[in-house]
């Protein structure tokens, strides 16, 4: 079996799982890597910041570290939390002994408040790591000390980095999360600089410096170039900063498993909504509920906020020669008037999270009743002028209704077909449903 690459990381513990050891673990791992650790401190710590600490004695960090690479093929490595003068003389001797490629986090405070680095301890971490190291990434407040001036505008970040980089370090990345969201590269062998634009999205923050230097590390021991790496672990922190929840009364962690579990709800959501779609086109009497303007069956993401997280057929499903056919792909984004349908319900209980129309007459209201279907209703006619009609008439229908009905339907209007939506937790329920409403059609037109 061919070995993935196997990532150091040396760094303090956080009792709150935000930072850290913990913050590099879950960030290696999710990006396909295997993580190791040596611990150099352990903080009692949570949202609110950090309330004590304790530095792990230098002789087992050295035992730690020297455990791992002497059996593991460790290359790249990343510190985090050092403390002290003592546990960053110790790290500088276990990387010119194994050999590491250091990718240094500049670890001086705890996002939520708290020194995690002794002032006296600077001017060790200057003279005594960074020459060792391929890359430190500091933000802006940790570059202000590093290169002993104020960083307020893009140019002064270009300039403290040059400043930093007189120490030894190879690549200096000024991280601008306190500053306008854009990185600064500089590449101190080629005196290059690099800017990496970027824009501030909402989310907790706490952790992001750890994810983002384990990120770093991980897509370089990959074999991505600095430029590429720092995009690549940029975009890792965007997506996890995103999808960050609170779980504590201060700043929220990033969530560094928010890409793959994004990526896993897409993969499910498909998957049902390929099931959904093969329920009604192998449906033989589906096709006589189809609305003269097409049908389309969705399916929406777990906290979705707009269409482009609701998966849909993108060109509708349509009758022809008296059966059901599909047009286009299963796409997100694909569908405005079922996604907003959709939308508008989740905002009153997110998990109902998916939806089909289909054609209204009385007699499928009636199947709908005899069914035993919930069924609401609202009226074009009683719609405000500045309201977009699937949002206010599905929330006039659910607020009604007093809950979410199985069934939501108008009479139409002007140049507006009357229709009925079905309304369920996913792509498959909704076209059972829609199929069992289609057989009880046809069934009831046979005995007519």
């Amino acid at each position: 079996m061919s070995k993935i690459p196997v990532i150091l990381t040396i760094a303090g513990s956080d009792s709150g799982g935000g930072a850290g050891i913990e913050a590099d673990v879950k960030t290696i791992a999710s990006i396909g890597l295997h993580p190791a650790c040596a611990i150099t401190s352990v903080t009692a710590q949570n949202t609110t910041g950090v309330l004590s600490a304790y530095d792990i004695p230098c002789e087992v960090i050295r035992n730690q570290i020297d455990a791992v690479c002497e059996d593991m093929d460790i290359r790249y490595a990343k510190s985090g939390m050092l403390s002290s003068s003592d546990i960053i003389s110790i790290v500088a001797e276990m990387v010119k002994k194994h050999s590491l490629k250091l990718v240094v986090d500049p670890v001086m405070a705890a996002e939520a408040g708290g020194d995690l680095l002794r002032k006296d301890a600077v001017s060790i971490l200057k003279e005594g790591l960074l020459p060792l190291s391929e890359v430190v990434t500091p933000n802006i407040n940790e570059a202000n000390i590093l290169s002993g001036m104020q960083i307020t505008t893009i140019e002064e970040a270009k300039k403290a980095a040059k400043i930093i980089s007189q120490t030894g370090v190879k690549i200096v990345i000024v991280t601008g999360g306190h500053l306008d969201a854009s990185d600064i590269i500089y590449d101190s062998e080629n005196d290059n600089y690099t800017v990496i634009p970027g824009t501030f999205v909402k989310g907790g923050t706490h952790g992001s410096g750890c994810t983002y230097s384990a990120a770093l590390v991980s897509s370089l021991a990959k074999g991505y170039k600095i430029d590429e790496a720092a995009k690549i672990a940029k975009d890792f922190v965007v997506e996890a900063i995103k999808g960050s929840v609170p779980v504590g009364k201060g700043v929220g962690p990033v969530n560094q498993l928010a890409g793959i579990l994004h990526n896993s709800e897409r993969y499910t959501v498909l998957q049902d909504m390929k099931e959904g779609v093969r329920i009604l086109t192998e449906c033989r009497d589906f096709a006589g509920l189809i609305p003269e303007v097409g049908c389309n069956i969705a399916m929406a993401l777990p906290a979705s906020r707009s269409t482009a997280d609701i998966a849909a057929v993108t060109g509708r499903i349509v009758k022809v020669k008296g059966t059901a056919q599909v047009v286009g792909d299963i796409e997100f984004g694909a569908s405005s008037h079922v996604a907003r349908i959709i939308l508008a319900s989740m905002k009153y209980d997110p998990i109902f999270r998916a939806a089909v129309n289909i054609r209204y007459s009385e007699q499928i209201i009636d199947i709908c009743k005899e069914l035993d279907f919930s069924i609401s209703s609202f009226s074009r006619e009683e719609e405000p002028e500045d309201a977009h009609t699937m949002d206010w008439g599905t929330a006039n229908a659910i607020e009604t209704h007093g809950g979410i009905p199985d069934i939501i339907s108008d009479k139409g209007g002007i140049g507006k077909e009357a229709m009925i939506r079905i309304i369920g937790h996913s792509a498959t329920e909704v076209a059972h449903k829609a199929a069992k409403i289609a057989e009880r059609y046809v069934a009831c037109k046979e005995l007519n």
